[in-house]
């Protein structure tokens, strides 16, 4: 949300400020989209500091001072405050109804979406499953099959299609290569970097990046993320295929449509490979 905001006041022409606690914005996402995409934002005049948090917010007169971890200080007339979200479960009396409530205040369920009372069924964001406005609409779907229907149904939260409405745009569907690496034995790497023709013919430096995690043993793809413009778009389908268990043999087989970004998906064939480390060298300057 904060960084989706704050390309939202850039483009409307107001200087901005990102203050990020962490070492690199958008926690979860691929560490590609997230490298590529604070530079895109530096590159565009956006300010981002990271490693940062607010100490303080003084209003003085018609603006406000804000006081950073850092011994810094911001004037500013606006701030917005976005810094995550927790189930808004207070003042519920879930513990006098023997509801039980876990970590940041979530209710907890079971597949059914049932709580631990045995006619009380949590959905949505209070259960703290995947926030997103069609996973509430489904899990509610699903529990009136469930409870009023006869049809027990569950809902698979993998392979979600989500996106980042920042500028440029972030999609993505699946593993990313740090989730992949943790649960699989091998995994291979397709990405690739390039300027859309479109940004090429109108003078914008702005480049794009595509993504794929693959299981090297079965060659089933894990994962897509995709930084740059319609992103979002073009990952709602990629969802289908990988639901389906598509492999990159399929996307390297399936014909591209040119000119276009997406069709970068089915032309990715050499492997990418992570920089050898020179163990001796890091040894000597660790001496040194």
């Amino acid at each position: 949300i904060a960084v989706e905001f704050a390309g939202i006041f850039h483009a409307l022409g107001v200087k901005t400020t990102l203050v990020y606690r962490g070492q690199q914005i958008l926690r979860g996402f691929d560490n590609d989209m997230r490298h590529w995409l604070s530079l895109e934002l530096v590159r565009q005049g956006i300010n981002l500091v990271t490693e940062t948090t607010l100490t303080d917010i003084e209003k003085i007169g018609r603006d406000h001072v804000v006081s950073l971890s850092s011994g810094r200080s911001l004037t500013t007339d606006l701030v917005v405050f976005a810094i995550g979200r927790d189930p808004n479960t207070q003042g519920l009396g879930l513990e006098t109804a023997g509801v039980e409530v876990g970590r940041n205040g979530r209710i907890e369920v079971d597949a059914h979406s049932k709580t631990s009372a045995d006619n009380i069924y949590a959905v949505g964001d209070v259960t703290d499953r995947v926030a997103l406005t069609p996973v509430a609409i489904k899990e509610g779907a699903a529990f009136v099959e469930t409870v009023f229907k006869d049809n027990p149904t569950t809902v698979d939260h993998d392979l979600i299609a989500s996106a980042v409405f920042s500028q440029p745009q972030i999609g993505t569907v699946g593993l990313t290569e740090a989730e992949a690496r943790e649960r699989f034995s091998s995994v291979d790497i397709y990405k690739t970097d390039f300027r859309p023709m479109k940004n090429v013919l109108a003078g914008n430096d702005a480049r794009m990046v595509m993504k794929m995690v693959v299981d090297g043993e079965t060659d089933r793809v894990l994962g897509i993320h995709i930084l740059g413009p319609d992103a979002a778009e073009m990952v709602q389908g990629l969802a289908v295929a990988l639901r389906l268990g598509a492999t990159k043999a399929d996307f390297d087989a399936t014909m591209p449509l040119h000119p276009s970004s997406a069709e970068e998906l089915m032309t990715m064939r050499t492997k990418w490979e992570p920089p050898k480390i020179d163990r001796e060298a890091e040894a000597r300057r660790a001496v040194s």
